[in-house]
């Protein structure tokens, strides 16, 4: 013969076992949370942060309302290096982050004349050349030669915005120490063009989403 099914209503359980499997889909619900925001953390603290590009030093490379990633971790297993567009506390005021490309590295000697950059020669030598420069972009001003004659120190950056003309950088308050970088720019995320009026559509900047910095 078929066993009889026990059909238990809600009445007929202990307020005490009620009670416990109440506490018991509260308790999970906390710890999940807990263990969400505990990752989320330790993402933020050594894997990826996100920064919000607030002015046009680094144009064309990055716009302003440009969402980006930082890798916090690379620069435990490499050194940074010439062409790296790195995330770091500001030297005069290490409460804010800036962001810029390294141009130079420590023991690098670095001549910046014309508008053109050399490193570890000087110009006018018949062997020296400026080193490709692919993401500088400088401003024709008639009459004005910038000159800039330095050696980098160990252990530290000479950095400079892409929008060569329009970036405070270590040409005006020093070098970059390598403790003080928090991590490699690596992707836009999301891209605002605050100033265009129109709906919210044709505000995002769709071609940048998603791009690769280089």
């Amino acid at each position: 013969m078929s066993q009889p099914v026990n059909h238990t209503s809600p009445e007929d359980v202990p307020r005490e076992v009620v009670k416990t499997r109440k506490k018991s889909v509260l308790r999970e619900y906390i710890e999940a949370i807990l263990v969400a925001v505990l990752l989320a953390l330790l993402i933020r603290t050594f894997v990826v942060q996100a920064f919000k590009i607030p002015s046009g030093s680094m144009i064309p490379t990055l716009l302003v309302g440009d969402h980006i990633l930082v890798n916090k971790f690379v620069y435990r297993f490499t050194d940074p290096k010439r062409g790296d567009v790195i995330v770091f506390k500001y030297p005069v005021d290490e409460s804010r982050d800036f962001i810029k490309r390294i141009i130079a590295v420590g023991g690098e000697d670095l001549h910046i004349k014309d508008q053109k950059i050399y490193v570890n020669c000087k110009p006018p030598a018949p062997s020296c050349r400026p080193i490709d420069d692919p993401w500088g972009k400088w401003e024709e001003r008639f009459g004005v030669s910038e000159s800039t004659s330095v050696k980098v120190p160990p252990d530290s950056y000479f950095v400079m915005g892409d929008n060569r003309n329009n970036s405070q950088d270590s040409r005006y308050w020093g070098f970059v120490k390598r403790d003080k970088i928090k991590g490699r720019a690596f992707l836009i995320y999301w891209s605002w063009d605050s100033e265009r009026d129109g709906p919210f559509w044709e505000r995002v900047r769709w071609s940048r989403l998603g791009k690769l910095i280089y």
